[in-house]
C-alpha cells in the first residue's frame, strides 16, 4: 500500500466532530438535581426533559437520556429538537436505523432543521450510501448552516471521490466556523497531499497536531510527510506517538513498519 492510500484512509474513516463530546460533569449529582427540581416545578414542561436528556446524554448516560427524550416526545410530538437529540443517542448505542428514523421525523416536522440533515447525512455517509449523504450536506448548506460539520463531512465525500479542489474549499469553509477543531485541518491536509501539495499539507498537519495533541491521525499524517521527505528519523517518531495514542491505528503501524 502507497504512503498516499494510507494518507487517504486515515482521513476518510471517521468524523470526531459529529459524535457526543462526553462530559462527565453534566452528570454530577448536582447538575442532575438542579435540572430534575425544573421538571418536579413543571412536569408538563417537555423542554425539561429535553435539557436533562441532553446533559445525560453529554455524561455518557444514554438509557436515562432515552428516558428523557422518550417523555419529551410523548408530551410535544412535535418536538423536532428532541427527535434530533434522541437520534444522536440511538447512534451512540449503535442502533442507526432508530437514529436515522428520528433525524427523518425531525425533518418532517421541521424541513429547515440544519441539524438534522446533517445528522442524517453522517449516518448514510458511514453506511457508504454517498448520494443521499451528500444531498442532505447540501441540503443543510443550502440552508445556510453555520455548523461546521455540514462542510467537513461533504468534504470528506468529494475527497473520497478524487474532487480535492472542491474538498479543500469545503474543509477550509469548516475551518472558518472551527478553527480550533484539528479534523479539518487533517481533511485538508489530506487533499493538499493527494495534490503533491506537501508544503500545505504539512502545514495543515502541523495545525492539527499544536491543536490537539491526543490525536493519532494527525500525528500519523505528520509522520507521513516527513516520510514522503525522506526524513525516516522525524517519520519514526511521529508514526510512533500515533501508535502510542491509539495502539490498534493501521496507518501508524504501517508506517512505522516502512520507516524502521
Amino acid at each position: 500500500m502507497s504512503a498516499m492510500a494510507i494518507s487517504l484512509s486515515a482521513c476518510a474513516t471517521s468524523s470526531p466532530i459529529d459524535a457526543i463530546q462526553i462530559d462527565r460533569a453534566q452528570g454530577t449529582d448536582e447538575n442532575i438535581s438542579s435540572l430534575t427540581e425544573v421538571i418536579r416545578r413543571n412536569p408538563r414542561n417537555p423542554e425539561g426533559y429535553n435539557v436533562r436528556g441532553a446533559a445525560y446524554g453529554r455524561s455518557g448516560q444514554f438509557s436515562k437520556a432515552l428516558d428523557d427524550f422518550d417523555r419529551a416526545i410523548q408530551l410535544n410530538p412535535s418536538f423536532y429538537q428532541a427527535y434530533a437529540n434522541r437520534a444522536l443517542i440511538h447512534r451512540s448505542m449503535g442502533n442507526q436505523v432508530k437514529a436515522a428514523n428520528d433525524y427523518s421525523r425531525a425533518l418532517q416536522i421541521n424541513p429547515r432543521y440544519d441539524v438534522a440533515y446533517i445528522g442524517r447525512g453522517n449516518l448514510y455517509r458511514q453506511a457508504g450510501r454517498m448520494d443521499e449523504a451528500m444531498g442532505d450536506f447540501n441540503r443543510a448548506i443550502n440552508l445556510d448552516t453555520t455548523d461546521p460539520r455540514a462542510y467537513h463531512n461533504r468534504g470528506l465525500i468529494k475527497q473520497l471521490r478524487g474532487q480535492h479542489e472542491q474538498a479543500i474549499e469545503d474543509f477550509s469553509a469548516s475551518i472558518s466556523l472551527a478553527p480550533n477543531s484539528p479534523e479539518p485541518y487533517n481533511g485538508r491536509g489530506i487533499s493538499y497531499a493527494a495534490l503533491n501539495d506537501d508544503v500545505n499539507a504539512f502545514a495543515d498537519f502541523n495545525r492539527a497536531v499544536e491543536l490537539d495533541q491526543q490525536v493519532a491521525e494527525s500525528w500519523a499524517n505528520q509522520a507521513l510527510i516527513y516520510e514522503r521527505r525522506g526524513d525516516k528519523k522525524r517519520a519514526a517518531k511521529s508514526y510512533a506517538r500515533a501508535a502510542q495514542l491509539d495502539p490498534k491505528y493501521r496507518p501508524a503501524l504501517d508506517g512505522l513498519a516502512r520507516v524502521r
